[in-house]
């Protein structure tokens, strides 16, 4: 006996709304690799004044952040992409199997969605003639057969957005002299931590402002802790 047909209506997303999410994570991922990096050469500078330990402590968080956010992504859009994939094939088996129970089924979702029952199958009917497994990928599991996600583009995405976040904390320790290196170092980072938010709230229609003190709040309080500890470890010569 077939299934009465899941009438939850997911969310529907255009191309332009996913390149939209798409670029909101590089901003992120951005945001993660300012705060995260800006973080660790605050810190090891608070203990020291030679260069090298701090230089060597940013390529480490660096490298390691950016591996470590294309890996969680990898994993993460990859099981994306197989749930996609077993959706389209378990629709396929279906058409194969019931079409008529399967046209119903279209039949019924475009009821869901307000369309008369003369109107909603005479659209079911005209889609599945042009290609019925779309449709019903489309309507009920809002996947586009042709667009399925690509976990490769996405490690490669947010290995590079966090890598170019990183440079600038990176270069705002190492270029300045210093007593100056710190100060240059948070105001940066801020600033950085600022542009992202704003950014961020921008492409998801929020408030900027507010993004943006958020994300600078939280960035001069993990500049902070950082730096006084690495200050404390100094200054008791366990550095």
């Amino acid at each position: 006996m077939r299934q009465r047909p899941d009438t939850r209506q997911p969310p529907r997303t255009s191309r332009l709304e996913r390149k939209l999410n798409a670029l909101r994570a590089g901003v992120l991922g951005a945001n993660d690799g300012i705060v995260s990096t800006a973080a660790v050469v605050v810190g090891v500078a608070g203990a020291t004044a030679a260069a090298q330990p701090v230089m060597l402590a940013g390529l480490a968080a660096a490298t390691g952040g950016a591996i470590s956010m294309a890996l969680g992504e990898y994993v993460s859009v990859h099981s994306q992409r197989d749930s996609e994939k077993h959706l389209i094939e378990q629709e396929r088996r279906a058409l194969d199997a019931d079409p008529e129970g399967e046209l119903h089924a279209l039949v019924h979702a475009y009821t869901e969605r307000g369309l008369s029952p003369d109107t909603a199958r005479r659209a079911a009917v005209e889609l599945s003639r042009r290609d019925a497994l779309e449709a019903h990928l489309r309507e009920r599991h809002n996947i586009d057969p042709d667009d399925v996600t690509n976990p490769w583009h996405a490690a490669i995405a947010s290995f590079l957005a966090f890598a170019i976040g990183a440079l600038l904390p990176l270069l705002a320790i190492l270029l300045p002299p210093v007593d100056l290196r710190v100060p240059v170092a948070f105001t940066a980072t801020l600033l950085g931590l600022a542009l992202t938010g704003t950014v961020a709230a921008w492409i998801g229609g929020g408030s900027r402002l507010r993004a943006a003190l958020r994300v600078t709040i939280g960035g001069a309080l993990a500049l902070a802790a950082t730096y006084g500890a690495g200050t404390l470890f100094g200054m008791t010569g366990m550095v």
